[in-house]
């Protein structure tokens, strides 16, 4: 499966197929009906006492991997990521993630693990 990731205060490209938001909180700044996007998978971000640990510093990244790995490889997590993959079909899946740092954030870690699938 095709997974790309886009961060939401980036305008849509062409042929994003299903666009999935993947963050916990909506993100700041942007009325809901502005946010072009199919599904809003908050359960699948990282835990809220992850995501504030982690703090987005990269000197945490290596561990914030390993916890986050270990949120999602729960079952009920694993059970909505392949409900998402069910619902893009054969979609290519774009997901939308609000953090300020293209290199470390949770979508990249999300990708790999829905590519795995």
């Amino acid at each position: 499966m095709q997974v790309d990731i886009r961060r939401v205060y980036d305008p849509p490209g062409t042929n994003e197929g299903c666009r999935v938001l993947v963050d916990r909180i909506w993100p700041r700044g942007i009325r809901k009906e502005a946010l072009e996007y199919d599904l809003w998978a908050k359960e699948v971000a990282p835990s809220p006492a992850l995501r504030k640990w982690f703090g987005h510093s990269p000197q945490r990244w290596e561990e914030f991997q390993k916890k986050y790995g270990e949120e999602l490889a729960q079952p009920d997590v694993q059970e909505r990521l392949r409900a998402i993959v069910k619902d893009a079909g054969k979609k290519k899946l774009t997901l939308l993630y609000g953090a300020r740092d293209p290199e470390h954030n949770h979508a990249l870690i999300l990708a790999d693990a829905l590519r795995r699938l």
